[in-house]
């Protein structure tokens, strides 16, 4: 689990509550069940909208990826290709069938499965190649859905603060509804503007670069396999990729 996202997300609450008691304010009146179902309802349908179904999908496949992020060790993964290099120019290409059903990722098994099956470097490049821009693409969409979410909701705010106000605009002659009805409007601004800026823009940002780091990875997996498909010196790969760690 990542704790900086944990206590971010439960800090992003904290600061409402605690801003409000110190600006005087009853906790409860930041409840607002029809503020929250337009701002939420409306932000949702607003995005079910915009968005195709299968990127809808991905987009909440991913979201646990905010708080359980995958682990990216660029280091490591370099040895480990260093490590294949070696035992290519120990055993041949062949040696390496054994890595294959031990690699948990598709994306790398699919790579070395093409290197012992002998094929050429470029065609090994052309492949995976595409297959990372695709995935890359795909993954940017899905993330984009929470920068989309994070600019219809303030929208949503404002068309729940309106409605709100269009309520107390009825009560005009009773005084003293006028201040309650009034805080009550402006709560869908506040959810609106909340759920942006603390929440969803903070997660389509986090997501674009845990993708970008994903890339850098395979990146690393493509030119590790075509420089040892090429016969490069296990030294001469290792100095190559730690070119991606700076």
């Amino acid at each position: 689990m990542d704790l900086i996202s944990i206590i971010g997300t439960i800090l992003a609450f904290a600061v409402l509550i605690v801003g409000a008691i110190l600006k005087g304010t009853d906790v409860s009146a930041l409840w607002n069940p029809a503020a929250f179902t337009i701002v939420f309802g409306g932000t949702i349908a607003a995005i079910m909208l915009h968005t195709q179904g299968r990127v809808l999908k991905r987009a909440m496949g991913m979201l646990g990826m905010v708080y359980k992020p995958p682990s990216l060790q660029p280091a490591n993964l370099i040895s480990r290709v260093v490590g294949w290099s070696e035992i290519s120019r120990r055993q041949g290409l062949l040696g390496l069938e054994p890595q294959i059903d031990a690699e948990p990722d598709p994306f790398i098994r699919k790579g070395l499965q093409m290197l012992v099956d002998g094929s050429e470097p470029e065609a090994i490049r052309s492949v995976l190649e595409v297959e990372l821009e695709t995935r890359e693409h795909a993954d940017l969409n899905a993330a984009k859905v929470y920068e989309n979410a994070g600019v219809y909701s303030p929208t949503m705010g404002i068309i729940g603060a309106v409605l709100g106000l269009m309520a107390v605009m009825r009560d005009l002659t009773d005084p003293t509804k006028l201040g309650h009805g009034i805080a009550a409007a402006f709560v869908a601004t506040i959810y609106g503007i909340s759920l942006a800026n603390l929440l969803l823009l903070p997660m389509g940002s986090r997501l674009k670069a845990l993708i970008n780091k994903q890339t850098q990875v395979r990146e690393i997996v493509i030119e590790g396999l075509v420089s040892i498909a090429q016969g490069d010196n296990p030294r001469q790969i290792e100095s190559k990729l730690q070119g991606y760690l700076v």
